[in-house]
């Protein structure tokens, strides 16, 4: 049977949770709010399927070979669809065309009720919206591996969007079948945080405002360089800030709360197991001034030829650029480099566990916790002050 020796080890997809016939395993949260399984040893028959089907465990079957990826920069031709997207609102335009033929399309989104992030099923393109934008929390897989499995053998096209890890459980738990009408598409990602700290934010939120509708992680109002957190509640926008100023997004970019596999991740690199790998296209401007509008362009890599086909089938919905890979994971190194944990991370999990009574508010903590240095604030000065000369001169040189 499976087990956990190092939470370094597990990146929670599921998988084996999904695939035990003897429901012996249950995902139970820890202290820090990720899941992991446990099994109950008196009914496991010791089948052996949850190990054949984990991800980290096979990792070095499931990997693909050495290649060198085609890069895009692209993005949505549709307005609204791009600028209510995080980067340039490619992932739509590729869900419609599965959408389209009949097909269904999965990822990411958030819960009706409490708006957990949780992966779901769309087979409408009415529905695509919801899908849409980053989700900086660890989307809870659920048992849509099964639905895909079912999907595929009764001829249904799929797509199925998600983190690498993701991606690597989903092809874990087919054995490595190939499926001719299975797509896949992840993401060049920083790492997933805790559920739990979310959960309290959201409580946080609550707090302060009542009912919410709606989270945005990446609001374009500001622009998709200084994109902004919101929320709403209805048709009405409740509170905008900035990331830079954000408690919750600052405690994300600073590693404070992902989850412990992300500092040892399986799926970095350039080689991915997903057909197409999809991200913001960090330092275009650099390279490709005119490619930028502060809009949002995407970054797309295709690693098969049923990426090529897929994207090829978009046609004219999407602006299309070939682009340098160099240059583009030069800007985007957590393409192939996990993030170091925060040196102040078990203090931050060791006071949020015991401030059971909420004494202090949920951004309060994660804003002691995830100061920089002064030495770190020094260097962020200076490479800010290099970046606003850089974009004066070249404004003035137009």
């Amino acid at each position: 049977m499976i087990q956990v020796i190092s939470k370094e080890n597990c990146n929670g997809c599921k998988g084996c949770f999904t695939v035990c016939s003897k429901n012996c395993i249950t995902m139970q949260s820890d202290n820090e709010g990720f899941w992991y399984p446990k099994i109950d040893v008196k009914t496991c028959i010791n089948c052996e399927m949850c190990e054949k089907v984990c991800p980290e465990l096979n990792v070095k079957e499931v990997l693909p070979k050495t290649y060198q990826p085609s890069v895009y920069a692209a993005w949505n031709k549709n307005e609204v669809i791009r600028m209510s997207s995080s980067s340039g609102g490619v992932f739509t335009a590729l869900s419609e065309v599965i959408i389209k033929n009949e097909g269904v399309v999965f990822g990411a989104g958030f819960g009706v009720e409490n708006l957990e992030v949780m992966h779901q099923k769309i087979d409408n393109v009415s529905d695509l919206h919801k899908l849409r934008g980053s989700k900086y929390v660890q989307s809870d897989i659920g048992r849509t591996y099964q639905e895909v499995k079912e999907l595929l053998g009764v001829g249904k096209q799929v797509l199925f969007s998600g983190t690498p890890c993701q991606i690597g459980g989903l092809y874990s738990f087919l054995l490595m079948v190939k499926y001719d009408n299975l797509y896949t598409c992840d993401i060049i990602c920083h790492g997933v945080p805790s559920p739990a700290v979310f959960e309290k934010y959201k409580n946080h939120l609550k707090k302060l405002h009542g009912h919410i509708s709606d989270i945005t992680f990446r609001d374009k109002d500001t622009g998709w360089k200084s994109y902004s957190f919101s929320y709403s509640s209805g048709n009405k926008k409740l509170y905008s800030e900035q990331y830079r100023d954000n408690a919750y997004m600052k405690g994300f970019l600073r590693d404070l709360y992902l989850r412990p596999s992300c500092s040892n991740c399986s799926f970095k690199g350039v080689n991915r197991q997903a057909d197409i790998t999809l991200a913001d296209f960090w330092g275009v401007a650099s390279k490709y001034p005119e490619l930028d509008d502060d809009k949002g362009t995407s970054l797309l890599l295709i690693h098969s030829k049923k990426g090529d086909e897929l994207l090829s089938y978009c046609g004219s919905q999407i602006e299309l650029y070939k682009a340098d890979l160099d240059h583009a994971i030069k800007h985007n190194s957590c393409a192939i480099k996990s993030v170091m944990p925060n040196r102040n991370r078990a203090k931050f999990f060791e006071e949020l566990t015991k401030d059971k009574e909420e004494k202090y508010p949920i951004n309060q903590i994660i804003e002691k916790y995830s100061q920089y240095s002064f030495y770190i604030r020094v260097k962020i000065k200076a490479r800010e002050g290099v970046s606003k000369l850089k974009n004066k001169i070249w404004r003035d040189s137009m």
